[in-house]
């Protein structure tokens, strides 16, 4: 079955190939003819992946999906979320995006070892965070969502040649004292948050096509 998958990354790409299996061919935005940058302007992800899915239905009419990934700090008060992959600014990358996530913890961090040094009454610094995916597939014109979600904590330095995005600086609950940029490749798609929204449509389709 032969689907567009709006996206231009390789990493995403054979990611959800790998999950999808051999029954699924997938191709991108650019070998359907769609060069320019797809647009995601929704201020939740569900509204960014439908938004992306709908671009792409509406200028080839083929079957295809699209997702949105948001990486939720906990001490960040749920940050980047939607700005996951345009955290630090428009155009830089996510080395940049992972040092500012990795310097306002450090700064929350100490402020509030400070505060306890005072005396005050703080709740204990939490270094917790969560990957959220959610998928868009249109079908035949009609809109199906999956989601997953990867539980785990923020590195304090960045570790692993691995992954893509903030895999480097992200430990899953399932791997602790290992980044996802760590672990395998194989051992990220049994967990990743992706993976899991992705697995939950695979399982759809085969039921339902």
């Amino acid at each position: 079955m032969k689907m567009v998958f709006a996206t231009g990354n390789s990493g995403k790409l054979r990611e959800a190939s790998e999950i999808l299996g051999g029954d699924f061919e997938l191709v991108t935005p650019c070998q359907v003819g769609i060069e320019e940058d797809i647009p995601e302007t929704g201020n939740t992800l569900r509204a960014n992946s439908l938004q992306k899915a709908q671009y792409l239905y509406d200028r080839c009419g083929c079957d295809c999906f699209a997702d949105d990934t948001g990486l939720e700090v906990d001490a960040l008060g749920g940050a980047p979320g939607v700005y996951t992959a345009r955290y630090a600014g428009e155009g830089k990358d996510f080395n940049a995006n992972m040092d500012k996530v990795l310097y306002e913890l450090q700064v929350l961090e100490c402020e509030s070892h400070m505060a306890a040094g005072l005396g005050l009454r703080v709740k204990p610094f939490s270094r917790r965070a969560r990957f959220k995916s959610v998928i868009t597939l249109i079908l035949d014109g009609e809109k199906h969502f999956f989601e997953g979600t990867l539980e785990g904590t923020i590195a304090r330095e960045k570790s692993g040649n691995g992954g893509f995005g903030y895999d480097p600086i992200f430990i899953a609950d399932e791997y602790p004292g290992e980044t996802l940029a760590d672990i395998t490749e194989e051992q990220k798609n049994e967990i990743s948050h992706r993976g899991k929204a992705l697995r939950a449509m695979a399982m759809w389709l085969h039921e339902n096509r």
